[in-house]
């Protein structure tokens, strides 16, 4: 059948089963948005108050789903306002692809209106990028890209298409989405065979778990092996739902913000195994002196992550999941009784703490998680907010934390969730932020009421930029350079001017009754809590310091 470049655009998101896109249209654009408005009874589009909303959303979307986001834009303009999206997902391997148009190919490279090198742009954070200008070659990049970007170590992809190529017409023919199959070519028996004798030699072995935990899916073989082999279990932020919070073998996060427990048990084990995890220096301190007691086991898929930032005594290279389904079937059943009474007499010796004579964070935290039962999918955009989220709601399932772990991208929560409730509209679905994030993309609230699903928005309102604040406190001697947000901004105001409900909260009191109106709700509520602007996330160590260096209030009392 004989088809328009912008039709095929469409009918390709059809054979790659995408049920919603994300996006705002434009002129270079305009092609694929009068197709879309055919296919409107198949595809959802979303439009979002900001381009980069889109971008946050698409990536919101395939974290909750597992399946690739998708988001457009028009050229110039539109399309650079998805690069920090687009380099968030990238950081973090999230599989998405962004479609953008630019000027027709007669226009190209004259300084045109609207022309940009967006594929050019883009080519250092996208596994790959693509301008296609032939319509000949349009349906089969559209396949690449697709295929690209859920296959191996995930990742986004960008495909540009001129104007001219979405209006003229070519020959198209369906074709069923290529399958991609786990990464098993690398996997060598020598290497499982060193794995398995280092996991049965090791007397304080410790599992760490970072994002290739949750993308693998492989939280049922990670629960085995830890159980199988008595191992105390930590995560990354990005690790976060891999392996459950509730578990007995779970001793919380590691690194900058992470448990006393989790730093200072790596630092004492005799192996650590290292599953889908990149090093983040934010985890390892300093990497010299990394669990400097211990053998490191790595399993990655990405080869260039082994022995990249911290080196290694052994790796297995390929599918988590698989992987760990053929080292199940060697491992003999080991205990550790010492060693993990050890741990548990440190989590009891070193728990999470903070002030309860006050309303903060924490308490708003914990206290959603009570009443979500932790059954709800958490988004945060990035700083104190972010890791308290990571510190006191306990992810039991992955895929239910999505926070930008690897570029820290302010302003990313609201739209993550509004493509969180898209994919995942069944689930609770709450945004954490603070002020200073929430004012970044504060008008996708007017997203959400336009979508018209329920969604919580939280706002830590400090009225500074926290974490800054927190480091000037500590590092720079109280000089509060540019970080106090004192205007006259009223978020309540601000939402119900979108359309939202809105509720400040200032008192310990009111937050279970607003945490239960808000969850409650038909429709999108901000809950405006107002905490004090000198509280601290602890523990913490500070950067390039030993992860074992992890102080807290009390330490710091003494």
């Amino acid at each position: 059948m004989q088809l328009t470049g912008a039709e095929i655009i469409v009918e390709c998101l059809k054979e790659q089963g995408v049920d919603t896109v994300f996006g705002y249209p434009g002129g270079a654009i305009l092609n694929v948005y009068d197709a879309l408005y055919e296919y409107k009874d198949e595809i959802t589009h979303v439009l979002t108050s900001h381009e980069q909303g889109a971008s946050h959303a698409a990536d919101g979307y395939a974290r909750a789903t597992g399946k690739v986001g998708v988001c457009m834009a028009t050229s110039g303009p539109g399309a650079t306002n998805l690069v920090t999206g687009i380099a968030t997902a990238y950081m973090d391997s999230v599989p998405m692809v962004a479609i953008t148009a630019n000027v027709g190919k007669p226009l190209l490279g004259r300084d045109s209106f609207q022309e940009v090198d967006i594929a050019g742009i883009v080519m250092p954070i996208t596994k790959h990028s693509f301008i296609v200008k032939d319509i000949e070659k349009l349906a089969d990049t559209m396949r690449r890209a697709f295929y690209i970007a859920k296959s191996g170590r995930p990742g986004p992809v960008l495909v540009d298409v001129t104007k001219d190529v979405t209006g003229a017409k070519i020959e198209y023919e369906p074709r069923r989405p290529a399958t991609v199959h786990p990464e098993v070519s690398e996997i060598r028996k020598e290497d499982i065979e060193t794995a398995v004798k280092m996991i049965s030699e090791a007397e304080k072995p410790f599992i760490f778990v970072g994002g290739g935990g949750v993308i693998s899916g492989a939280s049922k073989e990670i629960a085995e092996l830890a159980h199988r082999i008595q191992a105390p279990v930590c995560d990354s932020l990005m690790g976060k739902g891999a392996f459950s919070g509730e578990d007995e073998l779970y001793t919380g996060m590691l690194g900058m913000h992470g448990t006393k427990t989790s730093n200072l048990g790596v630092s004492q084990a005799d192996l650590l195994i290292v599953l889908g995890a990149r090093f983040s220096d934010r985890v390892t301190g300093n990497a010299k002196t990394f669990a400097r007691n211990a053998k490191i086991l790595q399993i990655d898929i990405d080869a260039a992550e082994i022995n990249k930032n911290v080196a290694v005594d052994a790796s297995i290279e390929g599918d988590m999941k698989v992987i760990l389904k053929r080292l199940l079937e060697e491992i003999p059943v080991k205990e550790h009784p010492e060693w993990l009474a050890h741990i548990q007499e440190m989590k009891e010796k070193y728990p999470l703490r903070y002030d309860q004579s006050q309303l903060t964070g924490p308490y708003i935290i914990e206290k959603l998680y009570e009443l979500t039962k932790g059954d709800a999918i958490i988004s945060t955009d990035v700083g104190q907010h972010q890791m308290w989220a990571a510190q006191y709601y306990k992810y039991k399932e992955p895929r239910t934390l999505l926070t930008s772990g690897g570029l820290g991208t302010m302003g990313y929560g609201l739209g993550a969730a509004i493509g969180a409730k898209m994919g995942r509209p069944d689930k609770t679905v709450v945004n954490i932020a603070g002020d200073g994030c929430f004012r970044m993309n504060m008008n996708e609230i007017a997203t959400a009421v336009r979508c018209g699903r329920p969604l919580v928005q939280i706002i830590l309102n400090n009225h500074v930029l926290g974490m800054v604040r927190q480091w000037q406190t500590l590092f720079y001697d109280h000089r509060y350079s540019h970080t106090i947000l004192n205007d006259a901004v009223d978020f309540v105001k601000v939402s119900e001017g979108m359309g939202a409900k809105a509720i400040r909260v200032t008192k310990m009191e009111e937050v279970e009754p607003a945490l239960k109106e808000a969850l409650s709700a038909d429709g999108p509520v901000v809950l405006d809590c107002w905490i004090d602007q000198d509280l601290s996330v602890f523990p913490m160590v500070p950067a390039g310091a030993n992860i074992d260096d992890v102080f807290d209030e009390e330490d710091m009392k003494k």
